[in-house]
């Protein structure tokens, strides 16, 4: 069965489509209007070997939040919808992920319970690109995901001090672990309960 799925999420603040194949080769097809976080939204497609097209419109003219939250919350969704009832995937994965010299460790249960831990603390910096993203909005939109995609993740910050470099390798440490946790290697569902919802 194909493990894909299509979101769309239209309100007064944004219009976004999203669509994921879980069992894609990595290729990203991002258009958010915020082109830092394009960039890292490609790393999350590239480095969790999905892919990813995402097709987003919002209220730029008054900032970059209700966009990078809304995408989150599809991307989140999509995931959840594609994984079905979860049979077989791995579910569990973790580990510390570098860039240069930022460090960041990463756990994540596709438990179907949303908790998100971020012990992340930003070195001072302005905002990055233009539109801006602002460095916090990078909390908002991996607890946004996870949150969504029904998720248990924490995100520990060992070692940085260049923000984009902290951002990118919580991005790719995010998408390395979902590649891990949704990779099929039985048929049962992976839990005593025998659901994971």
């Amino acid at each position: 069965m194909a493990r894909t799925a299509q979101v769309s999420r239209n309100t007064k603040e944004t219009s976004i489509e999203v669509s994921i194949d879980l069992d894609g080769a990595g290729v990203a097809n991002i258009s958010t209007g915020i082109p830092f976080y394009d960039h890292m939204l490609e790393q999350l497609a590239r480095h969790g070997g999905f892919n990813l097209t995402i097709a987003a419109t919002g209220d730029l003219h008054i900032d970059t939040h209700h966009t990078v939250e809304d995408v989150a919350i599809c991307v989140g969704e999509a995931l959840h919808e594609a994984l079905g009832n979860k049979a077989g995937v791995r579910r569990f994965a973790s580990g510390s992920f570098p860039l240069d010299e930022a460090l960041v460790e990463i756990s994540l249960d596709l438990s179907g319970r949303p908790f998100v831990a971020w012990n992340v603390e930003m070195p001072e910096c302005l905002p990055l690109g233009n539109p801006a993203f602002d460095p916090s909005l990078a909390e908002h939109a991996i607890a946004s995901l996870a949150t969504s995609a029904l998720m248990t993740l924490h995100v520990n910050l060992k070692a940085g001090r260049n923000v984009h470099h902290i951002i990118e390798a919580a991005f790719k440490g995010l998408a390395r672990c979902l590649r891990d946790a949704v990779r099929v290697e039985s048929t049962s569902v992976p839990s005593t309960k025998g659901v994971l919802s």
